[in-house]
């Protein structure tokens, strides 16, 4: 886990905010990349790809498989496959938009350990501007003693431009146990800007990408990061 400096669980939203919206019958092909350069000189990366669909309009569901590497690593391993939904709540009849966020996740390595993160995704806009926060609990469920409940964040403002041109800035945490946080020192904050952006490529498809540079601490260490994510999205 992010927060306890393992790289299997939980991590893809330690680098890729949570939101959502109605997507019914949409699917998509969903490529992550993120990276840590740590000021001692490691690094860590990790690829993944998934495929969503749009279940209903209030329901949307992601496959993933994610790989995983540590600086001067021989390659990429397969770290884990995760299951992700997300339940919208409301759908604009209140000011703010709330979902429910669920990830499950299963590590390769033995012993196989098996996490969920749950928690709620918040969303508002001003007239351009979008304002995202996300709260979510992540838990080792199954194959790791002594786990604990553990509290991250995500925030995001996004100010809506042009469609294949939005800049912003985005913000991840992890703060340690949900009732008992860590001592400032070793909690892990990191924030950054952000773009954003979609083009049409035909009937009922498009391509939508995100990117961003994160500075702060990663896993309690002081890093830079850089994260992308591309969605091949189709009907």
């Amino acid at each position: 886990m992010l927060v306890a400096g393992l790289p299997c669980a939980q991590a893809a939203t330690g680098y890729y905010l949570v939101s959502v919206y109605d997507v019914e019958g949409q699917h998509g092909i969903d490529y992550k990349y993120w990276n840590a350069d740590y000021t001692n000189g490691s690094s860590r990366s990790s690829p993944e790809i998934g495929y969503s669909l749009g279940v209903t309009s209030r329901w949307y569901t992601e496959l993933n498989a994610v790989w995983f590497r540590e600086h001067g690593g021989d390659g990429n391993a397969l770290s884990s496959v995760n299951w992700q939904n997300d339940v919208l709540l409301t759908q604009g009849q209140y000011a703010v938009d709330v979902a429910l966020h669920t990830d499950i996740q299963r590590s390769t390595a033995k012993p196989h350990v098996t996490s969920l993160e749950i928690g709620p995704v918040l969303q508002t806009e001003y007239y351009r501007t979008q304002f995202n926060a996300n709260l979510f609990l992540q838990r080792d469920l199954h194959g790791k003693d002594g786990a604990q409940t553990q509290l991250v964040y995500q925030w995001q403002v996004k100010q809506r431009w042009k469609s294949w041109l939005q800049p912003g800035v985005q913000g991840f945490g992890e703060v340690g146990k949900w009732n008992d946080w860590l001592p400032r020192q070793r909690q892990s904050h990191r924030a950054g800007p952000a773009v954003f952006g979609g083009v049409d490529v035909g009937p009922g498809q498009e391509i939508k990408y995100e990117a961003a540079w994160l500075i702060g601490k990663n896993s309690a260490r002081s890093a830079q990061s850089f994260t992308l994510r591309v969605q091949y999205l189709f009907r």
